[in-house]
């Protein structure tokens, strides 16, 4: 199938949170509640001049879908231009192979796309900044990380990382 194929069989955001109506969604609201974003960053989205497409491949149940996917509704709410298709990892590996993690599909993937679907930039999991941390090896520093992380701590990083690829360059 093509990227264009894949974006009319995904999701919207709202329709993606309501695939769980306990826990996993509620969770997934209270991140997209809780982003903050400075006017830095909101004038940054709107710099993005051209229609992109972002083919998230997600599931509710997911921790790292439970923060990330919001940062990509965040970008939508501020530039139009912006459209998200969600999809599950289940059923749809054979689109990700190429995306593997030591060997592995890691979920969330978001494909971004240009308006000729052209893949402009691949994020995978978890934003680089936490992955640099992980890197390193400071266990004590990796634990800090990832508490905050999982609070949606960087969830900003996110939204930046995303947003960067958007961007022409």
């Amino acid at each position: 199938m093509t990227y264009g194929e894949l974006l009319a069989l995904g999701c919207t955001f709202e329709e993606f949170i309501d695939q769980d109506k306990d826990l996993n969604r509620e969770k997934t609201l209270e991140i997209y509640r809780g982003i903050e974003i400075d006017d830095e960053l909101i004038n940054r989205i709107k710099e993005v001049d051209r229609p992109i497409k972002v083919l998230a491949f997600a599931e509710i149940w997911c921790p790292d879908c439970i923060i990330n996917v919001p940062a990509l509704q965040i970008i939508k709410d501020v530039n139009a231009l912006v459209d998200l298709r969600i999809l599950p990892r289940d059923g749809n590996e054979e689109y990700l192979a190429d995306y593997k993690v030591a060997g592995k599909v890691k979920i969330p993937t978001f494909i971004v796309l240009d308006e000729n679907e052209e893949k402009l930039g691949v994020f995978i999991e978890t934003p680089k900044v936490l992955k640099e941390v992980v890197v390193k090896g400071n266990q004590v520093e990796i634990i800090v990380a990832k508490r905050k992380y999982r609070k949606g701590e960087y969830v900003v990083d996110t939204i930046k990382e995303m947003v960067s690829m958007m961007i022409r360059k």
